[in-house]
């Protein structure tokens, strides 16, 4: 639906998923299916710290319409309804996690070839309001987001990017926390790592006078297997194997190491994410 500059919450994220998304330090196993009528299911368990959680997911997905609902084992039900195209270019999303029914929200999307516009409001009274636009093209975005506190009449943030992206690199500087922090990422996709990808991403916070310097990678061994790795100049290492055992299941097996500190006992996590 969209050829146009993208969202302003897609600035970064190829290179925050590289360095973020299946590093784990707790167990976690997944099965899931779908059907020909449209409806897909999910299961997890989670352990961690000695303590499991899980939670049942199903999605049903009719011509424009998507409606997910989840219940988890606190006995929380998130359910959210996507139409896409009420008008042309548009998508809108009603959400709630019951029982806290203050928790609704409905959000509205708009796509156009050179910009983009969310709103989102809470339902209830003296709601927050989000909103964010970006304008350019796929290749190049500027934008910006807010909340804006309808009770206090104050914004409770405001943040400001820009994104350059082709097919080889990615590149986004970020000036959040109302200007008190600034993150600037760099991705680059490497052929002599089978179109694996190397990243590298600095956060600074103003009012702390601090910085935090990251760099990741990722290597394709083979059409199953993929490895990666992190490190950030607080001599934290992370690293990562995940095998695909058959199409679309995988088994993930991670680690965090603090190499300031030898002495202590590394984490290890493992998933294994199921589809018969």
């Amino acid at each position: 639906m969209n050829k146009g500059p993208g969202l302003f919450s897609d600035f970064g994220k190829k290179a925050k998923d590289l360095l973020i998304k299946d590093y784990t330090t707790h167990q976690k196993f997944t099965i899931s299916s779908s059907s020909y009528s449209g409806v897909a299911l999910v299961s997890n368990v989670v352990e961690k710290g000695g303590l499991s959680s899980g939670d049942v997911a199903a999605q049903y997905k009719q011509k424009n319409a998507t409606f997910d609902v989840k219940l988890d084992t606190e006995s929380n039900i998130m359910t959210t309804l996507t139409v896409t195209d009420v008008l042309p270019s548009s998508k809108a999303i009603a959400s709630i996690k019951l029982p806290d029914y203050n928790s609704g929200k409905l959000e509205a999307q708009y796509f156009h070839e050179h910009a983009t516009f969310t709103s989102a409001v809470g339902l209830k009274k003296s709601p927050a309001v989000d909103f964010s636009a970006t304008i350019g093209t796929p290749a190049i975005a500027f934008g910006v987001e807010a909340s804006y506190l309808t009770a206090s009449g104050e914004f409770s943030k405001y943040n400001a990017g820009v994104s350059v992206t082709n097919p080889d690199r990615n590149v986004s500087v970020i000036l959040a926390d109302k200007g008190d922090s600034l993150r600037v990422s760099y991705l680059h996709h490497v052929d002599h790592l089978n179109r694996g990808a190397v990243v590298g991403e600095i956060a600074r916070k103003f009012s702390t006078n601090e910085n935090t310097l990251t760099v990741g990678c990722s290597y394709i061994v083979d059409h199953h297997t993929l490895v990666k790795a992190k490190l950030n100049n607080h001599g934290n290492l992370g690293t990562l194997i995940q095998h695909e055992l058959r199409p679309k299941s995988y088994l993930t097996i991670s680690g965090a190491f603090d190499t300031k500190a030898l002495e202590k006992t590394p984490k290890f996590g493992l998933a294994l994410s199921l589809k018969p």
